[in-house]
């Protein structure tokens, strides 16, 4: 049976142990980084917290809808096991009890349902002789061609200016804002790390990523685009990966630029799917004024 837990009903405890010990652990349904991307979040639930389901919560219209923050890649079904008898239960029971504007579920969670898709790209520990054998040729290539260039560690008080002048992909201020917002609140808790790729003294390409536990995620990767020709993109993932992929394993956190996925693919990593509800604003409006 499946029951809703709102925030204040939560035992943090038990939740906190049951993402820590699923199969589908990822650093998404945290309590730190939820309680800090979600305007409010409540869970699903089955038995004594054998399986929890986090929903993010927002009012959109003026009524609440499920709906995943920015900066949020994948939440879903969480549990010791993977069962598609009772990720099932958990699907039924989300859309028949929220309004859902979007919701993305994890890679490993399947439906009988018909769903939209999207990706993601990941590379397991592994050492890096190994997974290099798995680079494409023309990333090779890259690589190679930028050994002139400087790998450094950088603090966000160095990296600020260059962020704001060379980072794409947010439009709107206040998602801007929301990214340095993020950026501050990870690095308070020691789990962001910047590095930088240098041409002489100048600073060509940016890296943040995300260290948690075993894992590094990519938050943002910023070119200056008059050094594009120089490969620095190629050469901060390969130095991540050089140093670290033996012990960590890298989440690219997906695109859906077909560019950016053949970069991210080009490194030997794997392609995970992840299903996703998606409902534009016009349907959701539909949808009101129907069961108005």
């Amino acid at each position: 049976m499946i029951r809703k837990l709102k925030y204040a009903d939560i035992d943090f405890q038990k939740y906190k142990s049951a993402i820590e010990n699923s199969v589908q652990n990822n650093f998404y349904a945290s309590k730190l980084i939820l309680d800090h991307l979600c305007e409010s979040w409540e869970i699903l639930i089955s038995g004594d917290y054998k399986f929890v389901m986090p929903i993010p919560l927002k009012k959109k219209f003026g009524v609440q809808f499920a709906l995943m923050p920015l900066f949020c890649q994948q939440l879903g079904i969480f549990g010791k096991e993977r069962n598609p008898i009772i990720e099932q239960e958990f699907f039924k029971y989300f859309i028949q009890n929220y309004k859902v504007y979007y919701y993305a579920f994890n890679y490993q969670n399947t439906f009988e349902e018909n769903l939209k898709f999207k990706k993601n790209y990941f590379i397991q520990n592994i050492e890096y002789l190994d997974l290099k054998k798995n680079y494409f040729k023309g990333r090779k290539s890259a690589v190679k061609s930028s050994q002139h260039l400087t790998f450094k560690e950088l603090a966000l008080s160095e990296s600020l200016v260059f962020i704001q002048t060379h980072f794409k992909g947010l439009d709107k201020k206040k998602d801007m804002d929301k990214f340095f917002t993020y950026l501050n609140f990870l690095q308070a808790k020691n789990l962001l790390k910047i590095y930088g790729a240098f041409k002489e003294e100048h600073l060509i390409c940016l890296a943040t990523v995300i260290k948690s536990g075993k894992k590094i995620s990519l938050l943002g990767l910023i070119n200056d685009d008059m050094y594009r020709k120089d490969n620095g993109a190629s050469f901060i993932i390969d130095r991540i990966l050089t140093d670290h992929i033996s012990v960590y394993s890298f989440d690219y956190m997906g695109s859906t630029i077909r560019g950016i996925e053949v970069f991210f693919k080009s490194f030997g990593s794997e392609l995970q799917e992840y299903a996703v509800i998606e409902n534009s604003r016009k349907d959701l409006l539909k949808s009101l004024l129907r069961k108005g």
